[in-house]
């Protein structure tokens, strides 16, 4: 599956930012997708996950409370909604998919979008 994020710009802290993920391709509903980033100088770091039907999601400390991940099968795409944001969550965002079981270990990914920048001003 081949996957595009967008949403992706600059916002002040305390305000709201939505991602989206689109992907190509049928089997997008059989696919585990998460939302990772990864700030200058910093390793890559998962942020949420979400099962194929949406019944499962896993956050990252960071951002449970102020961060969402939900997806629509019928339009082939999944979204990373971010409110409360702060000036430590400016990175490039990164949504991948996997099949099997959602995980927090982006080698385990083998689907990956090219990035989108999120930069949250103080």
């Amino acid at each position: 599956v081949q996957l595009q994020p967008s949403g992706g710009g600059l916002v002040q802290a305390g305000g709201s930012l939505s991602l989206s993920c689109a992907a190509s391709g049928r089997t997008f509903s059989s696919y585990r997708v998460a939302w990772f980033r990864q700030a200058a100088g910093k390793e890559r770091e998962f942020v949420a996950a979400i099962s194929v039907n949406g019944g499962f999601k896993d956050y990252a400390d960071s951002v449970k409370g102020r961060f969402t991940i939900f997806r629509d099968n019928a339009k082939n795409t999944a979204y990373l909604q971010m409110s409360d944001l702060r000036p430590e969550d400016t990175a490039v965002y990164y949504c991948a998919a996997k099949f099997g079981t959602t995980s927090t270990f982006p080698e385990l990914y083998n689907s990956w979008g090219q990035g989108t920048l999120v930069t949250v001003s103080s």
